[in-house]
């Protein structure tokens, strides 16, 4: 007689446990009769592989050059504007040049007399009217004319500042009726050439070391180290490739590095100078190696580990890496060759789910060589 009250109770509490065995559901399994999530995968496989390195370094103009007062003054005016281009021999600012004409006209007016004295003297000469040294002392007072003249004209020249170089030319460093060039060639600006550029960057000498020695014992072969490409701040690839300019055949003390500076073709003038980029380095190549792309590749509390498909599940499974060629991890242990390696959908890939392997886009910017789609074929013998 009391059951019918608690009868409400008993069925509130079934609901609520109904709902709390929904919510503890591992993420990413499938509820009853939904299929299993599907997952990019590639079969890796064994092949070759350029081992690289990726280096810090920083971009350099082609060609700088420093535009300076040769001659004292105050600035009139500025020429230019402040980054545009500018050609070899554009004046880009003009120094007060009165006195300096000035300078020039007298020293012009001296030599016309002294050349006018020798004319005079010459006739006489013949008929010893006048001495051989008063002659020689007329002649030479020519010389010294001709030289104060030519600095006076030179003086005139400079006191309108060309550009030495063509190139593109930054901020001014002086205003109009600034004073330069008082005991000093004071900088006025400075004219970068940017069609090409150099990236300077370092490599450890422990590392050059241990790859001589691998390639002398037979472990790894010579690269092509002649084309280098540049990976830019944002993590996109630079994409003109660039070619080794030169290595210096000495280590730093004071770092252990070894300097090397690649040049790269900057038509779009996207590169400029002071821009942290990093130099991927080819070092060596690797025969019968197992890579897979650096996202396949997590970390957890017991290692690396790559999510593979085994018997229609997710399955970790542990690895170590080595080296890295290009964006890809070299796998030196915990793959065989073979395996169903999943690249994206990790996500819905939870140990032990059931997942769908789909082959992973051949046509992905990152796709190796060393790796095939799941659903590659063998090549057949001939």
């Amino acid at each position: 007689m009391f059951a019918k009250p608690y009868l409400p109770a008993l069925l509130l509490i079934s609901l609520l446990s109904a709902c709390s065995g929904e919510n503890n559901k591992p993420a990413g399994a499938a509820g009853p009769g939904m299929p299993p999530a599907e997952v990019d995968v590639i079969t890796v496989d064994r092949g070759d592989a350029t081992l690289t390195q990726d280096l810090p370094g920083r971009v350099q103009a082609w060609r700088t050059a420093q535009v300076r007062a040769r001659v004292e003054g105050i600035v009139d005016k500025r020429l230019f504007e402040e980054g545009s281009d500018v050609k070899m021999g554009t004046s880009l600012f003009q120094i007060n040049a009165r006195t300096y004409k000035a300078t020039a006209s007298a020293a012009r007016a001296d030599m016309i007399i002294a050349r006018q004295t020798v004319e005079r003297y010459k006739p006489l000469l013949s008929v010893k009217a006048v001495s051989q040294q008063e002659y020689d002392v007329a002649v030479a007072r020519v010389k010294q004319t001709e030289a104060a003249l030519a600095r006076a004209d030179e003086d005139l020249e400079n006191s309108s500042v060309p550009a030495a170089i063509s190139g593109r030319i930054g901020r001014a460093l002086v205003t109009e009726g600034a004073l330069v060039g008082k005991g000093e060639a004071t900088q006025l600006a400075t004219i970068e050439q940017l069609d090409s550029v150099y990236v300077n960057f370092t490599q450890p000498g422990a590392d050059l070391l241990r790859l001589r020695q691998a390639v002398r014992t037979g472990k790894l072969k010579h690269a092509d180290s002649a084309k280098v490409e540049l990976l830019l701040e944002d993590g996109r690839i630079y994409p003109q490739t660039g070619k080794i300019f030169f290595t210096d055949m000495a280590v730093d003390p004071s770092t252990g590095s070894v300097s090397l500076r690649a040049e790269f073709a900057n038509p779009q003038h996207e590169l400029l100078p002071g821009m942290f980029a990093r130099v991927r380095f080819p070092e060596a190549l690797a025969e019968n190696v197992i890579r897979v792309p650096q996202r396949a590749v997590q970390s957890g509390p017991q290692g690396q580990f790559v999510m593979a498909v085994i018997e229609g599940k997710a399955t970790p499974l542990p690895v170590k890496t080595s080296s890295m060629s290009g964006v890809d991890f070299i796998i030196a242990d915990g793959l065989k060759g073979g395996e169903q390696v999943i690249i994206n959908g990790l996500q819905k890939a939870r140990p032990g789910t059931p997942v769908k392997a789909v082959p992973w886009n051949v046509a992905a910017p990152s796709i190796l060589t060393a790796a095939k789609p799941a659903d590659a074929k063998p090549a057949e013998k001939k």
